[in-house]
């Protein structure tokens, strides 16, 4: 009896930490209704345009212009960028390439995905993708594993015929992350998340001065303001910690289950009746 009613509280207690567990294994939730998605695209890092997860972007451009997006994600975040070239009737053989660059403008491979594909002479269109490792919120120095902050999508035609130069080709695009959960956890976190900033200058402090020469603390300039719902994450939860305390007590409900299997009537058996 003992032992049906511990096994029934481990199998409860496992189903309560599974439940959390396969809400963060989800997809990530989708903005709101009300977010605006842009129309236009950027031409360098440091005017690409912000782009929400979930909200599809587009932009109009001329076949072999470099367009340029930006997009947060996370720690324990997986993204994909998944982009769509629109081409004009009448063009020639055309390949396009994606390429995404975290915070630190350092490429970043593609786990899997067609990152790189060539539209045959007179296709209509052009599906790219590229589904980045999951983000990890520390990792060392020399490592170039992804980092939590804002991330850069380019997405541009290699190798153009001149005779396709300035044709008019429209293009969109979305990321979308799978939350990974406490299995890509690891033990450390970044202070901050790598969002590009501009330096604070001498003019600025000397404008952050009050007219009577007290001093205030100079705001400070971002590039990107755009940020995931809720805030980066502090990261020092996860579910692993639930899988963790579950481990712990099934290891003591067996450890008790053990003890009574084994400790007997407490009476030795060599003793005669009565005695």
């Amino acid at each position: 009896m003992r032992i049906t009613r511990a096994l029934s509280l481990a199998l409860l207690t496992l189903g309560l930490a599974a439940g959390p567990a396969a809400a963060d294994s989800s997809p990530s939730a989708s903005p709101t209704d009300d977010a605006k998605a842009p129309t236009t695209a950027g031409t360098s890092f440091r005017t690409a345009t912000e782009v929400e997860q979930g909200v599809t972007a587009t932009a109009n451009a001329s076949a072999g212009d470099y367009l340029y997006w930006s997009f947060p994600a996370d720690a324990e975040q997986r993204p994909t960028v998944k982009a769509t070239v629109k081409l004009p009737d009448t063009h020639a053989s055309q390949s396009w390439q994606i390429d995404v660059y975290d915070g630190l403008r350092r490429r970043q491979a593609c786990q899997y995905g067609a990152q790189t594909r060539t539209a045959a002479q007179g296709s209509p269109s052009v599906e790219l993708a590229c589904t980045l490792r999951t983000v990890r919120a520390w990792t060392e120095p020399w490592d170039d594993a992804p980092l939590p902050g804002t991330y850069y999508v380019r997405l541009t035609a290699v190798g153009l015929k001149t005779a396709d130069l300035g044709l008019p080709v429209s293009a969109e695009i979305q990321v979308e992350s799978k939350d990974i959960g406490g299995a890509a956890a690891v033990d450390g976190s970044l202070s901050e998340a790598l969002v590009p900033g501009i330096g604070i200058t001498a003019k600025d402090e000397a404008d952050a001065s009050d007219s009577d020469g007290s001093a205030k603390s100079p705001k400070s300039a971002v590039l990107s303001s755009i940020e995931p719902d809720g805030g980066w994450s502090s990261n020092w939860w996860s579910d692993r910690w639930v899988w963790t305390a579950v481990g712990g007590m099934l290891a003591a409900l067996a450890g008790i289950g053990g003890y009574a299997l084994t400790r007997g009537n407490g009476r030795p058996r060599n003793l005669p009746p009565g005695v």
